[in-house]
């Protein structure tokens, strides 16, 4: 589900409010591996499945930082401003990561507008994040996330 807008002075109207979620997205084992390779963190709950099943999770799970990485392509399904020149990162003021997402599991996220704010060229938006977890209760991650939308 895409919320749009026309400009950036459209979305005050909109704070406070959810801006939907994306679609679901399958966590890979593959995924998974190719983040261990970039990043140079190979812990065995992550990128060995045999050892991984007798651990404390019964299987492989996601890095965290991979989980918050892929809110990036999720929330592009979230939020379409048409005219702008471009959308940046700025970083984020809460991170969490209640729940592990084990290899398998697909995960989506739900984003809520909680700030706009003017900034020279454009606004900086603070977004409410939560990254579900498909027949679970808990969220694998929360976190208030910074983006900076020039027009």
């Amino acid at each position: 589900m895409t919320t749009t807008v026309d400009t950036v002075a459209d979305l005050a109207a909109l704070v406070g409010q959810p801006l939907g979620h994306s679609s679901w997205l399958e966590v890979t084992q593959e995924r998974v591996n190719a983040f261990a390779d970039a990043t140079e963190d190979h812990q065995w709950i992550h990128v060995d499945p045999e050892r991984a099943a007798q651990g404390p999770f019964g299987g492989t799970i996601a890095h965290g930082y991979l989980t918050l990485a892929l809110m990036i392509p999720m929330w592009s399904e979230i939020l379409t401003v048409r005219e702008r020149r471009m959308g940046i990162n700025y970083g984020l003021n809460r991170l969490r990561f209640p729940s592990p997402v084990r290899v398998g599991q697909k995960i989506r996220l739900s984003a809520t507008l909680a700030g706009v704010d003017d900034i020279p060229g454009g606004v900086q938006v603070t977004v409410d994040c939560v990254v579900e977890v498909d027949g679970s209760a808990k969220p694998a991650c929360v976190a208030q996330a910074l983006f900076r939308i020039l027009s």
